[in-house]
């Protein structure tokens, strides 16, 4: 009878029936690994790739004859350096905070971006690079700290701090108990631009009397050196730390302050490890989880909190930023339909969905083809397997490419609020699981929520031909809630990536209600100013079946795998990929034993599904295992075909189901995007203090600026915000302003926003302040008005910046880890 069963299951699950429409152009694609970008350049030229998904050297565009290419400019990545702030039984110097905090002064950011990147890039100094939506929150906060290159504050601090640890100073070198002072440098010799700038730092390490010892890396060895070892152990001091841009540009980020100063979010040094030494800083954790889990009244309120975060990582000085990129990204001319996300760049999920050339297959190339483990709890972290992960599975919800605002994919939402101060019944038949009792519970009369969502959501088939259902979303939030809760003794739910995030959901989550087949509520204790955003906190889509999922969690539970590189760093066994066969044959020979004992889990069991329902589920699974020789399955426009080690390659297919709701063509209406713009500003050179400046500013595609003058010191003397109506705008500082600004140079820095379009065209000038007229001196420098971004090629209309003073470092044109 089963055998009859799983040939029904076969003939359903779709293997190999090509369908009518599908949600792509393109019926194939491959990532193709191309360590070598001047290799990998030829090969998009000559049309042997079409897409590159690695930035290119800013030498070889400059040098390569582009009539054959498209080239892209995309921000939202970043370099920095990580330091190792654990004591150990070596002196580490950078145990003392001064001492971390002075590199700021020690490093060049000006040099970096200069010379380093050749100028693709702005000096950056936090989590927030000037494209970043809450930017404008922290920049006055961030001048405060004059971070320039000035090697005698960064030595007078860095002497302060070894005085105080006990070191001396004998023939330029730091001695400590009779043996130099060494710092173990870390330095990623797989990025150009990293190695250049791990040598750099260690040149001024060394003129500051350190002894540099240098180790030179990849990924995969800093995921051993760095990020597995214990810090106390000092295997490492410092790191080439970067970043890629995030899969989709945000609009009101809750998690990047907490994944680059917060220690609760397992990305700080120690990285949540038990048996390592850990940084803690309890002040940035309250601080941060309150952002994460909307924990303020207002939009004021939330900024204040950024702000006080911020100031407080920067001051820690473990993560240092120096440079936010902008990268260049290539494509074959005859490739169409590429979007260009303020966010993730060129390699968002948008790209291959919506490409179109005169071939069925696109061809992408990669830098690496597999850095980390495939598994969506605490793996595809990279930015390699998430660039194409992110092709695979379908959002509930996603946000606009250029606004970051959140917009419906597959689940539909209605948002009903009581907040932030006022609460809403909880129906007494809702439902929450109870990782103490392990099961359901209903709610009884008398509960109360912040929020409610309703969410209408679109299923279709699972990659294995099975049709999603609300048990996937009960399985989701059962796992949410079992290991998203504080761990006991010998519990074995926990892991130390994944709990400590997830806790910060789950104890916000009062219940739920499945309405019907594809409804259901969802009452949290949340609130945002923004209600896509209680939408997106209380979101329940789910990207892989809860068979797979189940099969997953028993395989950790009995320590045959782990979902994270942490825990499988503590007990010594495998960091589960789906995408490995050895991995893929575990998730297959428990859904085997789930089929052969007739396994109902505990999550699944009061919802009255048949037997006939559970084995459906369990042999599509083993099956596509079997042909695919992964355990990868998703619900996306693309499915996983292959992985091939040996021919550095995976491909992906199209997803020809009827049950796919988005037709090829559905995307297009994000390739193109109106860039806020200053077209003229009209600002004399040199003002009289005291009398009242006016600046008349002609903009397009804009609805506000933001405006700070500056002294020379980095002092703010005045800020502020003012419409753009009919695309002119007038600046005003009244005498009293004007009478503040010192003798000399002060700084003028202005921001064109759009409402629809969060990437600013920023202004800067310097105005010289004085108290009488030099009758010499030609009164403005701008008569004929600034150039428009059209004047000054690619860079600036990209990144959407004029350049005129000293914010924006361009010399010619211009996440992983």
């Amino acid at each position: 009878m089963k055998a009859l069963l799983v040939l029904a299951i076969l003939a359903l699950s779709g293997f190999g029936i090509v369908y009518a429409e599908k949600g792509t152009f393109v019926d194939t694609v491959q990532f193709i690994q191309y360590l070598d970008e001047s290799t990998a350049i030829e090969e998009v030229k000559k049309k042997n790739l079409d897409i590159y998904y690695s930035r290119i050297p800013a030498e070889l565009i400059q040098d390569t004859d582009t009539q054959n290419l498209q080239v892209f400019y995309t921000t939202g990545g970043s370099f920095g350096i990580l330091v190792n702030p654990a004591p150990g039984e070596e002196f580490n110097p950078f145990s003392y905070q001064k001492a971390r905090f002075a590199l700021n002064y020690l490093v060049d950011r000006k040099l970096i971006v200069d010379e380093l990147m050749s100028g693709y890039g702005v000096p950056m100094t936090s989590n927030y690079g000037p494209y970043d939506p809450d930017f404008l929150s922290i920049v006055s906060e961030m001048e405060k700290f004059h971070f320039r290159y000035n090697p005698e504050l960064a030595n007078q601090m860095i002497t302060e701090s070894m005085n105080v640890a006990g070191a001396k100073k004998v023939d330029g070198k730091w001695i400590y108990n009779n043996k130099p002072v060494t710092v173990t440098f870390f330095i990623r010799n797989d990025d150009p631009v990293r190695k250049s700038i791990g040598e750099v730092i260690s040149s001024e390490l060394e003129k500051s009397g350190f002894t540099v010892k240098k180790d030179f890396g990849d990924l995969n060895k800093a995921y051993v050196v760095v990020y597995g070892s214990n810090p106390s152990d000092l295997k490492w001091s410092l790191y080439t730390e970067g970043y890629a841009g995030r899969s989709a540009f945000v609009k009101y980020d809750p998690l990047g302050l907490a994944q680059m100063y917060a220690p609760w979010y397992s990305n700080m040094p120690g990285f949540n490890n038990p048996q390592y030494w850990n940084y803690k800083n309890e002040k940035i954790d309250d601080i941060t989880k309150k952002i994460y889990s909307s924990n303020y009244t207002s939009q004021q309120e939330r900024s204040e909190l950024i702000r006080e975060a911020t100031i407080q990582g920067v001051n820690e000085s473990v993560r240092i930023f120096l440079a936010a990129k902008i990268d260049p990204f290539v494509a074959n001319k005859n490739v169409d339909g590429i979007i260009n996300d303020f966010g993730g760049g060129i390699t968002n999920r948008f790209t291959p969905i919506n490409s179109r050339t005169n071939d069925s297959t696109l061809k992408i190339g990669v830098k690496q083809i597999y850095q980390g483990a495939w598994n969506p709890v605490r793996g595809l972290a990279d930015a390699y397997s998430k660039n194409i992960w992110d092709n695979l599975y379908d959002p509930g919800m996603f946000k606009n490419p250029y606004s970051g605002q959140n917009f419906p994919v597959r689940q539909n939402w209605n948002v009903e609020t009581k907040g932030p101060n006022g609460k809403l019944d909880v129906p007494s038949d809702a439902i929450n699981w109870d990782p103490i009792s392990h099961k359901w519970v209903k709610m009884g009369p008398g509960k109360k929520a912040t929020s409610k969502i309703t969410y209408d959501l679109t299923w279709s088939n699972w990659h294995d031909g099975q049709k999603m259902d609300m048990n996937d979303v009960l399985y989701s939030v059962y796992f949410t809630q079992e290991w998203g809760t504080t761990p006991t003794e010998n519990d074995k739910t926990f892991d130390p990536e994944y709990t400590p995030t997830a806790s910060q959901a789950a104890k916000t989550l009062i219940a739920i209600k499945p309405i019907d087949d594809n409804t259901i509520e969802v009452y949290v204790d949340f609130w945002h100013f923004d209600e896509s955003e209680i939408a997106d906190w209380g979101g329940v889509w789910v990207t892989m079946p809860w068979e797979t999922m189940a099969a997953m969690e028993q395989a950790v539970i009995d320590g045959k795998a782990s979902f994270s590189r942490t825990d499988s760093q503590i007990k010594n066994q495998n960091w589960l990929s789906l995408i490995i066969p050895r991995d893929a044959q575990i998730i297959s020979q428990y859904l085997q034993g789930f089929s052969d004992s007739n396994f109902v889990h505990p999550a699944l069991a009061d919802f009255g599904n048949s037997n006939d329902y559970y084995q459906a589920r369990y042999q599509s699974a083993i099956s596509w295992i079997k042909q695919k020789n992964h355990a990868v399955i998703s619900n996306g426009p693309f499915y996983l075909d292959s992985y091939s080690p040996e021919a550095r390659t995976i491909t992906i297919k199209s997803f020809d189901d009827p049950t796919y709701p988005y037709k090829s063509g559905y995307w297009e209406k994000f390739e193109q995007v109106n860039l806020p713009q200053i077209k003229s500003i009209d600002i004399k050179d040199k003002i009289l203090r005291g009398e009242k400046l006016e600046i008349p500013i002609i903009t397009q595609f804009t609805t506000s600026l933001y405006y700070f003058v500056n002294d020379a010191s980095g002092s703010e003397i005045t800020s502020g915000v003012i419409p753009v109506s009919d695309n002119h705008a007038t600046i005003s500082l009244d005498s009293s302003i004007t009478q503040k600004m010192m003798l000399g140079g002060n700084d003028i820095k202005v921001y064109a926003i759009s409402d629809s379009v969060l990437k600013p065209d920023i202004y800067s000038k310097s105005i010289i302040a004085m108290d009488s007229v030099d009758n010499n001196y030609t009164e403005s420098i701008i008569q004929n008005k600034t150039k428009s971004q059209s004047d000054y090629g690619i860079p600036s209309i990209i990144i959407g910046v004029i350049i005129v003073g000293v914010i924006i470092y361009v010399k010619k044109i211009r996440k992983t880890r």
